[in-house]
């Protein structure tokens, strides 16, 4: 089919849009954790975010299935995609900087593809994804790095907590396609409404959020997080499934990184570390070659 220039035009700003929306999240997350919990934080986005997306379906005419199967499918991914990524993120960047948040985090595809290797066996091994795994690990190491040298602290902590975050959501687009049956929203919302079914209790009991005095600025970057961050950039992202299909929405995997470094220089005053600088290179190209299939090129649907 011929590419429409004013359809693509359209559908490429969307795209960079998500991936702001996307790389802007761990700024929102950075000032929200100031003076609110981590486990509190994200209980409170996933429900927001996730209630949106509820109205949004049903605007759509469709309903979450509640039946035993799709319900434990809901449990499974809410833990994988939003539970723990999304509450070890925020514990993390209680210590780091958002900015490196943003590059060891983005190496999903990384762990995504070392997942279906060496469990599923349904994706095959080729030497681009064998390099996009070299250049992504050691993109880790040049980040990481500096704080093992260290010794074992709370930064070095930190760090492995975002990048186990990483494997989480690796394991996510993983289990993810089990859910080809549903309307692609469908995961997303139910995932996002079990998570904080599961937070929530935890908040509770953990943080006592009737005893917070969070700041202004937390409580608006919480509800930028949610809204935006969250339930709008995943609408934004079934749009451009729809649009671009899967291999031309995989290119906010690369843009996200430098805009979200950039997010956090100019909004945050953060100044990366040089080694950080080599490894959002490195984590750059690799998350490309994991993603940017050979003879593929962006096209509108």
């Amino acid at each position: 089919m011929a590419d429409h220039p004013p359809r693509l035009a359209i559908s490429l700003v969307m795209l960079l849009a998500l991936a702001t929306l996307w790389g802007a999240s761990y700024s929102f997350i950075k000032i929200g954790v100031e003076t609110i919990p981590p486990v509190t934080l994200i209980a409170a986005r996933t429900l927001i975010a996730g209630g949106l997306l509820l109205v949004i379906l049903r605007m759509r005419g469709l309903r979450l299935p509640t039946d035993g199967r799709n319900t434990r499918r809901f449990l499974i991914q809410a833990c994988l995609n939003s539970v723990l990524p999304f509450t070890l993120v925020a514990w993390g960047e209680q210590h780091v900087d958002a900015g490196l948040a943003v590059i060891l985090n983005s190496l999903t595809p990384v762990f995504a593809f070392l997942i279906n290797a060496l469990v599923t066996r349904h994706e095959a091994v080729t030497g681009p994804k064998i390099f996009g795994v070299a250049a992504g690990l050691a993109g880790i190491c040049l980040v990481v790095g500096p704080a093992a040298l260290a010794g074992f602290g709370t930064m070095l902590t930190a760090q492995l907590a975002i990048v186990l975050a990483a494997v989480a959501y690796g394991a996510a687009v993983t289990f993810g396609r089990t859910f080809r049956d549903l309307d692609p929203m469908m995961p997303a919302a139910g995932s996002l409404i079990w998570g904080a079914a599961i937070l929530i209790p935890v908040s509770l009991v953990v943080d006592q959020p009737w005893t917070l005095a969070p700041s202004q600025e937390s409580m608006l970057a919480l509800l930028a997080l949610s809204v935006f961050s969250t339930a709008l950039a995943f609408v934004i992202y079934f749009t451009l499934l729809q649009r671009l299909g899967s291999v031309g929405t995989t290119a906010q995997a690369y843009l996200r990184v430098p805009i979200g470094v950039g997010i956090g220089i100019v909004f945050l005053g953060e100044v990366p570390q040089p080694s950080a600088w080599l490894g959002l290179v490195f984590v750059v190209v690799s998350v490309v070659a994991m993603t940017l299939p050979a003879g593929r090129r962006l096209r509108a649907a």
